[in-house]
């Protein structure tokens, strides 16, 4: 059966009616029984699965499962583009009011929205973030570091990079055949998010001075929260997607420095939903200035 496939080969568990589309990482033998260890290609879920229980995807089939998310992303950069079209007269009206200047023109001014360090656990969709984030206008700083070590690191590129927003992630997972939802231990990666945030929580306590999210596919919401998170997953322990957080950051990103993000609002405009991402009440990140430089 191991002969069938090769590390890199996208499948599908038959157990779970091929719901999600996975590559696999490595596989290992457990007795007579080959175990494939599986990362989602488009969810940030990690998982282990006989190879019995999989079956390969074509490359046709894998572009047709991964329309889904990519017609969701387009359609939510489209909105963000909207929204930031029609915050352009509020921004010029509260530039006026505060550099007491009526005749004031928007080439005269410039905004400085919020600056992201992000730590992802996957290479591939840390690139894709990256990409992401230069799309919509933010500097981010990202860095490939493997969950259980991103505890040990996170301080030293904080102070490095002195960024306004943390991203903490990479692949997370309920473990198979167990019941406890409300237990750390049962989480792949969680543990490790926790720590994370504890360590970065030690650099800057304040969750006004340095805004987390932090989390994977079903990690264990409410612990990330307590650790010192601002936003995390997953309230419904459901899988999230691998833009989740760049639209999290994002959002915070551009919202003024002296309003609070609508969390509602905020999490509503993630692929996943409220489902998947929460979070508590948080100052945004953007600020004004003038005058421009002309070079």
């Amino acid at each position: 059966m191991s002969n069938q496939f090769t590390i890199g080969d996208y499948v599908c568990r038959l157990s779970h009616q091929k719901d999600i589309l996975f590559r696999i990482e490595s596989i290992q033998s457990s007795g007579a029984t080959a175990i494939a260890s599986l990362k989602g290609v488009d969810l940030r879920l990690c998982a282990d699965a006989p190879l019995a229980d999989l079956e390969k995807v074509s490359p046709s089939e894998v572009n047709r499962l991964r329309q889904v998310y990519v017609r969701k992303s387009t359609d939510l950069m489209r909105n963000i583009e909207k929204r930031r079209e029609g915050t352009i007269d509020h921004f010029l009206s509260r530039a006026k009011i505060n550099f007491k200047r009526p005749e004031m023109t928007e080439a005269e001014i410039f905004e400085m929205p919020g600056t992201v360090l992000h730590l992802d656990g996957d290479k591939e969709y840390l690139n894709l973030c990256l990409a992401t984030y230069r799309q919509l206008g933010i500097t981010a700083h990202g860095f490939y570091v493997p969950e259980t070590e991103q505890a040990n690191v996170v301080r030293n590129y904080l102070m490095e990079y002195m960024p306004d927003i943390l991203v903490v992630t990479g692949h997370d997972g309920f473990i198979r055949g167990k019941k406890n939802f409300s237990a750390l231990e049962n989480y792949r990666n969680s543990r490790a998010f926790v720590q994370t945030v504890r360590r970065a929580r030690e650099y800057a306590p304040g969750r006004d001075d340095l805004i987390i999210f932090a989390g994977a596919c079903q990690s264990h919401y409410e612990s990330l929260i307590a650790a010192g998170a601002n936003f995390a997953s997953s309230p419904k322990r459901v899988l999230i997607h691998a833009y989740d957080p760049v639209f999290i950051a994002e959002k915070v990103a551009f919202t003024p420095f002296n309003q609070m993000v609508p969390i509602k609002e905020t999490v509503s405009e993630t692929i996943t939903g409220t489902d998947g991402v929460g979070g508590i009440e948080t100052r945004g990140r953007l600020r004004l200035g003038y005058p421009k430089s002309p070079y």
